[in-house]
């Protein structure tokens, strides 16, 4: 088998650097295209794709909601209950990637939700809906009445209907369970027969202990429930895929799959066991969100470990905001929307153009040095960071209609750091490559030399700023996790470019008779850097005048211990200052 040579392995890297740039190019082109003669949003995808990265809140603006809360048992909001809420609205929001929202309390019982662009109403219906989640049996259901009392359902305004006061409101009988049927008194059928799901009515909001007279999302059905008998805050987690039948293989229907926790988990054993006797509709248990059904599956079997999974006629969208709900619907209180507003930017494109300029003389300030300090080896600086440039625009741009990705000005700081992140990568290697020609080797072997020793180097700086990179995300909120997020990105970018392309940039290079003779203008002539050939276990030092002296020192300064004890042990000490052997 033929070796692999330096050569090789330099052009097999940069073909995969070409691949991989290539692919995230065509990948943002293609669903550009798709975006742009798209007629409508039916393909979530590559909704949204576009060359030019989202901006978020502080440099574009968006939309602020406010939100009022009130306890729905009474009492006043607690400022426990505020801050629960917060978190998970925040979750809410975020569910999908990094979106660069403020979620703030403002005052005793007000929360503030700040939204960078134009949410679509999806994200806004998420977060108006914040409010508590519970499980209600169902007692009895039928199509909707949802036309205007009085008129011709167009003209005149729906009226809530209230049931006489001539009518019974206390059950003839105590109910056994959730489930028991003399629950419904006069009043309650009355106000259930005459229930009107176009007109919004304070029934949404009875008591826990209670029955509830609702509509569904849609305002397609309304259902007698009965009263709360599992809540939503004991759901740990909630996700959506493909179900699968008793043998693992699947069925190709898309399901919600739910996991109670505690006493959750005894609750709703207790119910569906009780609920899967009964005849339909009283087999259904309904999830209530804000007062209002979002789904009322049937029980087919008792669950006793606390798992359960959601059928019916899901789609993928469907699904995972029905699992979105469950898992972050338990809200400790409930809210009225108080305003719904567009605010501007708080910062702008003055800001923006600034952080830029910042950004770009920071690149001119590293360009010089290396010019200054390598010669024409700044040559490969200058296009690994255009390389670095590159990488980090497209993965951003896809970033932004994937994930919601969105560039603050934290983030452009981020990315100004990165700057000096990868310039400090090239300077360790091209020291080592320097280190290497000062001990007497030559330049292809200096180069796969100084990599093995500088890799290690890179690789342990890089690590260090990836970790305080995922610390700082996890821990932090707004904007500083959007530096944060920033900084995590280009780091590991820099481990890419530094492999895939500097190095084997190197090792190219390296055959070239320009950089390769040591041309005084490569940045790695040998004799300038003090080089100090060895000859059997010996050290020679180079001719001691002027700029070469100092060389000459810098030498031996930059000895590893082992060579120093090498060149001790036998009986060379090095140059005297009159510049002869010992």
């Amino acid at each position: 088998m033929a070796r692999s040579t330096p050569v090789k392995k330099a052009l097999r890297s940069l073909t995969w650097l070409v691949i991989i740039m290539a692919a995230l190019a065509g990948l943002n082109t293609a669903a550009s295209v798709l975006a742009a003669n798209s007629k409508d949003d039916t393909n979530e995808w590559f909704a949204g794709a576009s060359w030019v990265p989202e901006l978020a809140l502080d440099l574009q603006g968006g939309t602020q909601l406010t939100l009022a809360a009130q306890n729905t048992e009474g009492g006043s909001v607690t400022s426990q209950q505020l801050s629960q809420a917060v978190n998970i609205i925040r979750q809410r929001i975020n569910a999908t990637g990094v979106s660069e929202s403020q979620i703030n309390t403002q005052g005793t019982n007000n929360i503030v939700v700040s939204i960078p662009g134009k949410p679509d109403k999806a994200t806004i219906d998420r977060i108006e809906a914040a409010a508590k989640l519970t499980f209600r049996p169902v007692l009895y259901t039928e199509a909707a009445t949802n036309t205007a009392v009085g008129g011709d359902g167009k003209t005149a305004s729906p009226t809530p209907y209230s049931p006489p006061a001539s009518l019974d409101a206390t059950p003839s009988t105590k109910p056994t369970n959730g489930s028991d049927l003399s629950q419904v008194t006069p009043a309650l059928q009355d106000l259930y027969t005459n229930y009107n799901c176009a007109a919004p009515d304070d029934v949404t909001t009875a008591p826990d202990d209670e029955p509830l007279v609702t509509c569904d999302q849609d305002g397609a059905a309304k259902y007698i429930l009965g009263p709360v008998e599992v809540s939503g805050a004991g759901i740990s987690n909630a996700t959506s895929g493909l179900a699968t039948d008793s043998q693992g293989a699947t069925t190709g229907q898309w399901a919600v799959n739910l996991t109670f926790s505690g006493k959750s988990s005894d609750d709703f054993r207790d119910v569906t066991s009780r609920l899967v006797k009964l005849p339909s509709p009283q087999n259904q248990f309904a999830i209530v969100l804000d007062g209002t059904v979002i789904t009322a599956p049937a029980s087919n079997a008792a669950i006793t470990n606390g798992k359960a999974q959601i059928t019916g006629n899901f789609t993928a969208e469907s699904s995972k905001t029905l699992a979105d709900q469950l898992k972050y619907g338990a809200l400790p209180i409930n809210f009225q929307v108080q305003s719904n507003e567009n605010i501007s930017a708080t910062l702008g494109t003055a800001q923006l153009v600034g952080g830029l300029v910042a950004g770009l003389i920071g690149l001119i300030l590293v360009v010089i040095y290396s010019i200054i300090q390598y010669r024409a080896l700044a040559f490969v600086t200058v296009l690994s960071l255009g390389v670095a440039a590159v990488l980090t625009y497209l993965v951003i741009a896809i970033m932004s209609w994937r994930v919601d990705y969105r560039l603050s000005l934290a983030g452009v700081a981020g990315l100004i750091v990165a700057i000096g992140i990868t310039a400090d990568s090239f300077i360790v290697y091209f020291e080592r490559i320097r280190d290497e020609l000062r001990d007497g080797r030559g330049l292809e072997s200096a180069v796969e030399s100084g990599w093995k020793r500088a890799l290690r180097t890179i690789l342990a700086s890089d690590s260090i700023n990836f970790l305080a990179a995922v610390v700082l995300y996890v821990l932090a909120v707004s904007d500083v996790k959007g530096f944060a997020f920033t900084l995590l990105l280009t780091t590991l970018i820099d481990v890419v470019v530094v492999v895939l392309f500097t190095h084997p940039m190197m090792q190219l290079i390296a055959r070239s008779r320009f950089f390769g003779e040591g041309h005084k203008f490569s940045g790695l002539d040998p004799s300038a850097l003090g080089a100090v050939y060895r000859g059997r276990a010996q050290f020679r030092a180079p001719v001691v005048d002027g700029k070469r002296q100092r060389s000459a020192g810098e030498a031996q300064r930059r000895q590893t211990i082992a060579e120093r004890k090498a060149q001790r042990a036998s009986g060379d000490n090095g140059s005297t200052p009159d510049g002869k052997d010992d």
